[in-house]
């Protein structure tokens, strides 16, 4: 009965998931005052960062708008090169999976939001450097939408400041923008631990039975 209780302890052990740890790559605050590069009618603008972690499971940004519009939808893909090379994600953010929220108006006479999107498991490499590009960004009445530059200022940790590029002039300084990683997805380690589990628990039963 310890043998089988030990077992028993293991496979209650190893069937907890050792879960991605939480991590974060944060380019800096808002600016909203300096400058912005346009989204959409066919520009696409791209930052890198370095992951801290496995998964990518949000993104946030800054934009530029016309007074009163809010973005319904955006194109996002995240790649090994800028605006190019492998795609480990990629969709267009919509409804429920994305949000604009107000934060103020700018000198220019535009409203500064702050977009977020969530629902995504892109699988990542810790310390490798990936791009995210936006493009075909909408909003109901069709005006152009801007990703706010902020040069990095204020940002922080491994990558940072950004590189970025606007696919019609190239180099261009970085943008406002998080990403946020981890999450629910079991490690290697937990999978073969919960297999081991079984076998053991199932050779006690066996030997018990026969």
């Amino acid at each position: 009965m310890r043998i089988v209780s030990l077992t028993i302890l293991c496979l209650a052990l190893a069937a907890v998931p050792a879960f991605a740890q939480q991590w974060s790559y944060d380019n800096g605050p808002i600016n909203g005052t300096t400058d912005a590069w346009t989204i959409n009618f066919g520009y696409i603008v791209s930052d890198s960062f370095v992951a801290q972690g496995s998964n990518v499971s949000n993104f946030s940004f800054g934009t530029w708008e016309f007074s009163g519009d809010k973005l319904t939808s955006v194109d996002w893909s995240i790649t090994l090169n800028e605006n190019g090379g492998t795609v480990f994600g990629s969709g267009t953010a919509s409804g429920k999976a994305l949000t604009d929220t107000f934060i103020s108006s700018n000198q220019y006479g535009y409203d500064v939001d702050l977009i977020t999107v969530t629902g995504l498991n892109v699988p990542e490499l810790k310390g490798v450097t990936y791009w995210l590009n936006l493009q075909n960004a909408v909003v109901p009445s069709g005006d152009p939408v801007f990703w706010d530059e902020n040069s990095g200022k204020g940002c922080g940790g491994v990558g940072c400041p950004s590189l970025a590029s606007e696919s019609s002039v190239g180099t261009i300084p970085g943008e406002a923008f998080t990403i946020g990683g981890g999450g629910t997805t079991p490690e290697p380690s937990s999978i073969m631990l919960f297999g081991s589990g079984i076998l053991g628990l199932a050779g006690v039963l066996r030997r018990k039975l026969f």
